[in-house]
């Protein structure tokens, strides 16, 4: 488990494809303090397995199904990806819990720049607009971000990025077009799909109606 809190950016040094496998080596530095081989690191705010450790370069293993879900098929050598550990006991939650689980990609749209700050905008398909609320959490490239605006009827939501955000995380370098990884928050999906399930029970449904 995640806050969704970046620690740092860290550099991609080596991809390795064997097997169908994308081996992936990333320079964690001091990040790599303690860190032993199986622990889970959020690379893009993808779960992660740590399967080796030299010194301060760590390797991760990435399964064809995570490269064609998330933007970590498109990382190449010298790109930078949001790292954060682990959440351990006693940790401080700055964001919201996040498991690290990417639903997909959406682009970002439009970038609003008012002085040092950023409002900016996402496109998102039809089937993911139902997860966004205003107002509501939600995980972009493993930064737990607040969603400032929506608009349901051009499949779009916003957040807002303060100085601070822009130069810890990746997203401070991202331009329209950039594909940035999304995690909703757990508990708007539990509520949503547990709705849509009651819905589609036609004898609940009959019974919720007669009910009310």
């Amino acid at each position: 488990m995640f806050t969704g809190i970046v620690q740092d950016q860290c550099e991609v040094t080596d991809i390795d494809d064997i097997d169908g496998v994308r081996r992936l080596t990333v320079y964690l530095g001091a990040n790599a303090d303690k860190l032993q081989r199986g622990a889970s690191v959020a690379n893009n705010g993808v779960c992660l397995t740590a399967t080796e450790i030299d010194a301060g370069s760590v390797r991760f293993d990435v399964i064809e199904e995570t490269l064609s879900l998330t933007n970590l098929g498109a990382v190449k050598v010298g790109d930078k990806v949001n790292i954060e550990r682990s959440l351990s006991f006693g940790d401080e939650v700055g964001g919201h819990i996040v498991s690290g689980h990417v639903s997909l990609t959406v682009s970002v749209d439009e970038i609003e720049a008012v002085g040092a700050n950023r409002t900016m905008w996402f496109k998102a398909s039809a089937s993911a607009m139902p997860y966004l609320l205003h107002k509501g959490w939600v995980a972009l490239d493993g930064a737990s971000l607040t969603i400032s605006r929506v608009e349901r009827e051009n499949h779009r939501f916003a957040v807002s990025l303060i100085p601070e955000t822009l130069e810890a995380t990746t997203l401070g370098r991202a331009s329209v077009g950039t594909r940035v990884n999304i995690e909703f928050d757990a508990q708007t999906q539990t509520i949503v799909e547990t709705v849509r399930d009651m819905l589609r029970d036609e004898t609940l449904r009959n019974e919720i109606l007669g009910a009310s």
